[in-house]
């Protein structure tokens, strides 16, 4: 019911957007949530937004250099990722949080070479 895509390798200081396609829930209604898991470590939020338009919030780590949207009407999310750097090589997941409960993508891999 998530399907992230647009993940792949990209030069150090290059940029990716990730975009994740929701289905089989009320997507304006939901918190979304972009998560990452890089080899041999927990899972991180990277970043989230909420219902209220605007409303998002960012991971010290990424601050200035990722931006999280959403698109209702498309019922897709995006994280728009520049400056990469090498420290950003992770599997990244998608997450949505409802009342009915949560669910996730299946990731997309994002590499950043040096």
């Amino acid at each position: 019911q998530l399907v992230e895509s647009g993940g792949g390798l990209v030069q150090s200081g290059g940029s990716l957007r990730l975009s994740c396609a929701g289905s089989g829930f009320t997507f304006s209604r939901a918190i979304m949530r972009w998560y990452r898991q890089a080899s041999g470590k927990e899972r991180e939020l990277v970043a989230l937004i909420a219902v209220a338009p605007d409303s998002s919030k960012y991971a010290d780590s990424v601050k200035g250099r990722f931006a999280i949207s959403r698109d209702n009407d498309k019922r897709t999310m995006y994280l728009q990722m520049n400056s990469l750097k090498p420290e950003d090589t992770a599997v990244y997941y998608c997450h949505a949080g409802t009342i009915y409960g949560d669910y996730w993508g299946q990731g997309t891999q994002v590499t950043v070479s040096s």
